[in-house]
């Protein structure tokens, strides 16, 4: 009877712990502010010490917001500058491959610079 109980017990575990271990398997999540990857999976590291949108210093407005696009690691300063990274993420790549962000004095509307 004893045994019996045990062996329920263990199975109702193992259900139980089985989505928390499998969970970690693969490890890709989606970014829900832009629909981009994150992914353990090597990604090019990202280059600048600025916000690649805003030009803002990176930590000037607290941790960067860091995700993957297409392979490419991407920082800004805030979360605020990713819809304006998204309208035209090709735009901003091409800036990153040259190494060149926007000015300061971009338009920052909602931002606390």
């Amino acid at each position: 009877m004893k045994q019996n109980k045990y062996i329920k017990l263990s199975a109702l575990l193992m259900l139980i712990a089985s989505p928390v271990l499998l969970t970690s398997c693969g490890d890709k999540k989606t970014d829900s502010d832009q629909g981009a990857t994150t992914e353990t999976t090597k990604a090019t590291p990202y280059p600048l010490e600025v916000c690649l949108v805003s030009g803002e210093e990176l930590g000037s407005m607290g941790e960067p917001h860091v995700f993957v696009h297409n392979g490419q690691e991407i920082k800004m300063c805030c979360d605020k500058c990713v819809p304006k990274f998204n309208k035209d993420p090709e735009k901003y790549l091409a800036k990153l491959k040259k190494g060149q962000t926007e000015s300061k004095e971009t338009d920052h509307s909602g931002h606390n610079h």
